[in-house]
């Protein structure tokens, strides 16, 4: 519960566009095609996706069409619908018992929350009773190297790490050695930001898994997408790329609070429906909470509970 109310402290934004929208429509009509029409270009520029303002608008019409309806009723119906959407996807983070370890590949473009996100889910992996260690494999930013061995003291977690230009999959291949030797369960691998028109930077990421399987061909078991919520349907555009070129097992949406775009988490479920391990609301370790579509889904339309 205190992380619904944070996680709807900080949908406000995105939730105050939708809750704002619909209570207009609810005041001035009855629900006819016009109002229809208006919901869903509410919900389409609230980033939910066509397909899901359609799906959507179509449920709350559903035996409605003619009838006066008030703006609750309408957050209801459209929390109910997203929720039914999320539902398949939302799955936490799996864990492999029988891999020693367990290797978690962690991609996504430069700012995207990726150094952040390993920190955290390493601090509860840790705090779990889980035996945890970092790679550093974002060798073309010092930030991020350090950043990472912040976070690893923070937590009581050893970060593998070399200088700034070294060799990223020789880092993942250290740190997969170490891991092993020490009985390791879990082993959360850092890569570089990149995208589609950085072709060095995709080969390294294909090196990188290279080396992976040569210690263990069913590795890496994990290949986390971290996608920042404030970009919108650009998130759409970068989880295509990945998808082509990473095995991408589930994402980790990052940056919901304080964006009026919380709605895209919705329309990439719809797109891709990969599994959606976890959200993102702010800096603190807790901030990174397991996705809960009912939760989630009451916060963004605004919907009582």
């Amino acid at each position: 519960m205190r992380f619904f109310q944070k996680l709807k402290d900080r949908l406000t934004k995105a939730s105050s566009r939708i809750a704002g929208g619909v209570e207009a429509i609810a005041e001035r009509r009855v629900l006819d095609d016009a109002a229809i029409e208006e919901l869903e270009d509410l919900l389409i520029q609230a980033d939910l996706g066509a397909d899901v303002a359609l799906r959507a608008s179509a449920a709350v019409a559903e035996g409605r069409y003619g009838k006066k309806i008030a703006a609750e009723e309408i957050k209801r119906l459209l929390a109910a619908e997203v929720a039914r959407i999320l539902d398949p996807v939302a799955r936490p983070l799996p864990l492999h018992a029988q891999a020693q370890p367990q290797v978690i590949l962690v991609v996504g473009v430069n700012g995207s929350g990726k150094t952040t996100t390993i920190g955290k889910l390493a601090a509860q992996l840790k705090g779990a009773g889980k035996s945890v260690m970092i790679a550093a494999g974002d060798t073309f930013r010092a930030a991020a190297i350090e950043q990472l061995q912040v976070w690893g003291e923070r937590a009581g977690v050893p970060v593998i790490a070399k200088t700034v230009g070294a060799d990223a999959a020789g880092v993942a291949f250290d740190a997969l050695e170490k891991a092993r030797a020490e009985g390791v369960d879990i082993l959360m691998i850092d890569t570089a930001g990149r995208l589609q028109n950085r072709a060095d930077l995709m080969g390294e990421l294909e090196k990188m898994v290279r080396v992976i399987r040569k210690f263990d061909a069913d590795a890496p078991h994990n290949t986390l997408l971290v996608l920042d919520a404030t970009v919108g349907q650009n998130a759409i555009s970068q989880a295509d790329v990945f998808l082509k070129t990473a095995d991408v097992t589930g994402i980790v949406m990052t940056k919901l609070d304080g964006t009026a775009k919380g709605g895209i988490l919705v329309a990439l479920a719809q797109r891709f429906g990969l599994p959606i391990h976890a959200i993102g609301v702010g800096e603190q370790v807790d901030d990174l909470q397991p996705f809960d579509p009912e939760e989630f889904a009451r916060a963004l339309t605004g919907a009582a509970e």
